[in-house]
C-alpha cells in the first residue's frame, strides 16, 4: 500500500492507498502522540483523553449544513411552518448512526467504504456502475454547494451568480491546499466553519423567537402536507443523510490514529463516536434552527418573488435589520465554501476507492463546477435547483447505507469489532425506514399514491 499518493502519475490506476492521506508533520505527530497515550491508558488530563480524537466528524458535518440544507429547510419553513421539523430530526438521527458506522469501518479495517465495496463486487462492470452512481451523487452535491456559495457572494457583494460559482471553485481549491500540511489543519479550519455557521444561527434565534409549542408539535407529530410537502421531505432526507459524507468519513478515520491491537481499536471507536455525536448534534441543531427561524419569520407564508433563499434575505432585512440578514448571508457563504471543499475531497475518495483511479484535484474541481455554471447561465431558479439536487441525493442513500451495514456486521471483515446484534437490527430498521420513506415520498410525488 503506497504511503505517498503524489508518487503516482496523475490520471493513472494506482494501488489502493489511504484516500485522505495524513501528513506526519509536527502538528499531526503531536496529535498522534497524545492519542497513543490515551489508547495505552497513560493519559491523565481531560484534553488528552478527548481532543486528539475530535476532528474527522466535523469535516463530515459540513455536508449536513451545506446550501442544500438551507434550501430545503428554508423552503419547508416558509411554506409549511414547523410541520416538517420531525423529518429534520429523524434525518439527523439516521445521519448520526450512519456516520458512526462509517467511522468504525475505517478504524477497524483500515479501508474506506468505496474500497470495501470495490473488493466485494465480483465484476469490473459492477464496480464501474457503482462508481458512476456515486459520482452522480457527488455532482449533485457539488451543484448545491457551488450555487449556495454563489448566492452568498451575490447577496453580500452583488457578484453575478456565474462569476460567484467560479470564485467558489477557486476559493475551495485554496482551502484544500491545507491538506498536504496534515489532517489537523484542515480539520480545524472546517470545524471553525461549523462553529461560525452555528454562531450565525444562534444570533438569528436571538432575534427571532420561534414558538416553543409549535416546535414541539412539529418535532413529535409526523405530517406530510400534500405532494409538495412530500417532495420537500425527500429533499430534507437527501440533504441530511448525504451519501458522499458516508463514503468520506470512513476515509477520514482510516489510518488517522494508528491502532493495532483489538482493544486499542475498540477504545478508538468509542472515542470516535464521541466526535460523531458532538459534530452531528451541532449540525442537527443548525438544521432545526434553519427551519424554525424560517417558520417564525415568515409565519408559514413563503416570501414572494421566486428564489426563496434570496427573497428570505430580502425579507429579513426590513424585518430584523441588516445585521441579522447579514449573518444569514455570511453563514450561507461559509456553508457553500466549506462544503465545496469537502465535496471535492469526497469525490477523490469515491473515484480512488471504487476504480483505483485518480485525477488532479483541479480537473475534478473544473468538471464538478461545470453543471452549476451551466444551470446558472440558463437562468434557472437557484433554489429550485438546490432542492432538486437534494431529492436526487435521496436516491443514493441506500447505495451507501446497505453495504456499510453489511460490512460492519461481517465477522470476516470486522472480526471481534463487528456490530452487536442490537446494532445490526437497528441498522436494518434504519435502512428499511430510509429506503421505504424515500420510495413512499417519490411514489406520492409522482401520483402513484393518493394524498
Amino acid at each position: 500500500m503506497s504511503a505517498d499518493p503524489s508518487s503516482h502519475p496523475a490520471g493513472t490506476r494506482t494501488k489502493l492507498e489511504p484516500a485522505v492521506a495524513a501528513s506526519a508533520d509536527g502538528w499531526d505527530a503531536r496529535v498522534r502522540e497524545r492519542a497513543a497515550t490515551v489508547l495505552g491508558g497513560e493519559a491523565t488530563g481531560k484534553a488528552d483523553r478527548f481532543l486528539p480524537f475530535l476532528g474527522p466528524a466535523f469535516i463530515a458535518a459540513i455536508a449536513y449544513v451545506d446550501p442544500g440544507n438551507y434550501a430545503t429547510d428554508i423552503e419547508s419553513g416558509t411554506r409549511y411552518g414547523y410541520q416538517l421539523l420531525w423529518v429534520v430530526l429523524w434525518a439527523n438521527l439516521i445521519a448520526l448512526f450512519a456516520q458512526g458506522l462509517s467511522a468504525k469501518l475505517g478504524i477497524a479495517t483500515g479501508k474506506n467504504l468505496p474500497e470495501c465495496i470495490r473488493e466485494a463486487l465480483p465484476h469490473p462492470l459492477l464496480r464501474i456502475a457503482y462508481w458512476l452512481q456515486a459520482e452522480l451523487m457527488a455532482v449533485a452535491t457539488d451543484l448545491a454547494e457551488f450555487l449556495g456559495a454563489a448566492l452568498g457572494l451575490q447577496i453580500l457583494f452583488g457578484i453575478p451568480l456565474g462569476i460567484g460559482a467560479v470564485l467558489t471553485g477557486a476559493l475551495s481549491f485554496l482551502m484544500l491546499g491545507l491538506r498536504p500540511k496534515g489532517f489537523r489543519s484542515l480539520e480545524l479550519l472546517l470545524t471553525a466553519f461549523v462553529g461560525f455557521i452555528a454562531a450565525c444561527y444562534a444570533f438569528e434565534l436571538f432575534w427571532i423567537h420561534p414558538s416553543p409549542s409549535a416546535c414541539l408539535r412539529g418535532l413529535l407529530v409526523p405530517s406530510l402536507p400534500g405532494t409538495e410537502g412530500a417532495y420537500l421531505a425527500a429533499g430534507i432526507l437527501g440533504a441530511t443523510v448525504m451519501p458522499h459524507a458516508i463514503y468520506l468519513h470512513s476515509a477520514l478515520t482510516q489510518g488517522r490514529i494508528p491502532a493495532r491491537r483489538v482493544e486499542e481499536k475498540r477504545k478508538l471507536i468509542r472515542l470516535s463516536f464521541l466526535d460523531v455525536s458532538l459534530a452531528m448534534a451541532i449540525a442537527g441543531l443548525i438544521n432545526l434552527a434553519m427551519l424554525a427561524v424560517s417558520a417564525a419569520a415568515f409565519a408559514g407564508s413563503a416570501p414572494a418573488g421566486g428564489n426563496t433563499i434570496l427573497q428570505a434575505y430580502r425579507a429579513l432585512s426590513p424585518m430584523l435589520g441588516t445585521l441579522a440578514a447579514g449573518a444569514f448571508a455570511l453563514s450561507l457563504l461559509a456553508s457553500g465554501l466549506s462544503s465545496s471543499a469537502v465535496g471535492t475531497l469526497a469525490g477523490q475518495v469515491i473515484m480512488q476507492g471504487f476504480v483505483g483511479f485518480r485525477i488532479p484535484i483541479w480537473v475534478r474541481r473544473l468538471v464538478t463546477m461545470a453543471p452549476a455554471v451551466l444551470l446558472i447561465a440558463l437562468g434557472i431558479d437557484a433554489t429550485k435547483i438546490l432542492i432538486a439536487s437534494q431529492v436526487i441525493l435521496s436516491f443514493g442513500i441506500g447505495f451507501a447505507l446497505v453495504p456499510l451495514l453489511l460490512f460492519t456486521q461481517s465477522r470476516r471483515r470486522m472480526g471481534p469489532l463487528r456490530n452487536s446484534p442490537g446494532t445490526t437490527i437497528a441498522g436494518w430498521l434504519v435502512c428499511a425506514a430510509v429506503i421505504g420513506l424515500n420510495a413512499f415520498l417519490l411514489a406520492r410525488f409522482f401520483g402513484f399514491l393518493s394524498q
